[in-house]
């Protein structure tokens, strides 16, 4: 059988992964260079909330109270994403680049922190001869601070090159392949970095960390080389008054749907993320898994979380308002819950892995359809795309920050209660504290979908279409 042209373009398209992503402005190894930056966020997210979590805590023997503090310190510049974001809209240069330097100078930053970070965190647990002990923190807290600075002003920079540079059909499928690109670089490098820390000594740890600065930079590095084209700025031009930040705010809130946006997504990243550092623990000490089992559980959300980016770039190929994919994700996220809390009392160790895996199903879902909603807002005004992704990713970051912290507070208060017997003899048990935190995020996912609801209602009266009457179209 003899192919033309047309079909053979056809039948890539269906077949190949994102095949259908790419476009004349941006071709397919343009934008899989492009998508390196997502890596190397992914390799520092690994780095600073799971692998040094347990490295200063287990290994170096650092309080929880200031390893919860300096995993805390990036999430405090989480909410400057949407400066960031706007200055680049913004920013002017000779050589006309307006994404490119922010992507340099976040590199810079990411690749300084994690340069710095293994030395300041020998000397926080103790390990040095010379100097005062609060210079252990000063060097910590700022190696965090720096590569938390890095990690958001490259991923913000990079989404909107991303959104500039793609066309508005392409556009929502190149969201999905963004995020897959940043779930693989956890995953590969949380197998890496875990091999190679499996025989751990302060020696070991610098040359991993540094290692993984030095990847950082070259991936960077390559992801930006030439994504950006010239367009020379005359000195008038440059020197030509801004629009100020308050301006740019407010014409990106006119339309009325960004605020409830960033709500929906501050309120879905609370609800999500509260459970990241209890599913593990719930697993040994309720269901009395072991930790090779427990292990598995990030194999099982980090799939589930393909499989939703897979159907996200499959429904949004085909049209659907990525508001009501985004309930839909949060309807698997109050299953993914329910199945979670049911398996303590079933004693079920497959219901435990399938709510981990639907609630990185969820979770895929939903960050895919907001952020695509974010990418896609138009813009009017001062406000650009660079205003808009800068705040969603201040929401989502301070929301899943938030979270972290609330759920581990909960779920200690509760159990401490709990365990006294303060709260009867019923719940007396250590699955109570776990529960607690469970129901919480159940309540916070109906609080998004409520606010999600007025959204869905809008975009289907702004298209006057006639879509289907389905369970966000209900009044809330």
């Amino acid at each position: 059988m003899i192919f033309k042209a047309d079909q053979l373009k056809s039948l890539t398209t269906r077949v190949l992964p994102f095949a259908d992503a790419v476009s004349d402005q941006l071709p397919m190894n343009q934008l899989l260079r492009m998508s390196l930056f997502q890596v190397s966020v992914g390799m520092a997210s690994v780095m600073l909330l799971g692998t040094l979590n347990r490295v200063m805590i287990v290994e170096l023997h650092v309080p929880a109270m200031i390893v919860a503090l300096m995993i805390a310190i990036p999430v405090l510049s989480a909410p400057f994403r949407a400066l960031l974001g706007f200055r680049s809209d913004n920013h002017r240069s000779a050589l006309g680049w307006k994404r490119v330097p922010f992507l340099w100078f976040g590199s810079l930053y990411q690749f300084g922190g994690l340069a710095i970070m293994p030395m300041g965190l020998l000397v926080l647990s103790g390990d040095h001869a010379i100097g005062p002990d609060w210079a252990g923190y000063v060097g910590a807290g700022l190696a965090f601070l720096l590569t938390g600075i890095g990690m958001h002003m490259t991923q913000t920079a990079g989404l909107a090159l991303a959104a500039d540079r793609a066309t508005e059909e392409t556009r929502p499928r190149v969201v999905a392949l963004l995020y897959v690109m940043y779930l693989i670089g956890m995953a590969l490098s949380s197998i890496v970095i875990g091999t190679l820390l499996r025989d751990f000594s302060p020696l070991r740890l610098v040359q991993v960390v540094q290692g993984s600065a030095v990847v950082t930079i070259v991936l960077n590095l390559v992801a930006l080389w030439k994504q950006e084209k010239l367009q020379p700025m005359t000195k008038a031009e440059r020197e030509a008054p801004r629009p100020s930040f308050s301006d740019a705010w407010r014409d990106l809130a006119a339309g009325g749907a960004a605020g409830r946006l960033l709500a929906v997504v501050f309120f879905g990243a609370l609800a999500f993320n509260m459970q990241d550092v209890l599913l593990e623990p719930y697993g040994g000490e309720v269901l009395g898994l072991s930790v090779s089992a427990t292990t598995l559980l990030t194999a099982m959300f980090s799939a589930g979380g393909l499989i939703g980016f897979g159907l996200a770039a499959r429904w949004l190929a085909r049209g659907i308002d990525p508001y009501r994919m985004g309930a839909r994700g949060i309807l698997i996220g109050l299953a993914a819950f329910a199945c979670v809390i049911m398996s303590a009392p079933l004693g079920s160790d497959a219901v435990f892995f399938a709510g981990a895996g639907l609630i990185g199903l969820g979770g895929g879902l939903f960050s895919v359809s907001t952020l695509t909603a974010a990418m896609t807002m138009p813009t009017q005004g001062t406000a650009g795309r660079g205003l808009a992704l800068g705040a969603w990713g201040a929401a989502q970051a301070t929301g899943a920050g938030f979270s972290i912290f609330i759920g581990g507070t909960v779920r200690d208060l509760v159990n401490h209660a709990a365990m006294n017997g303060a709260l009867g003899q019923a719940l007396a048990m250590p699955s109570t504290g776990y529960s607690v935190v469970y129901h919480i995020e159940i309540g916070l996912l109906f609080i998004t979908l409520i606010a999600l609801g007025p959204l869905v209602r809008t975009r289907a009266l702004t298209e006057g279409g006639a879509a289907r009457l389905g369970l966000a179209d209900f009044p809330t």
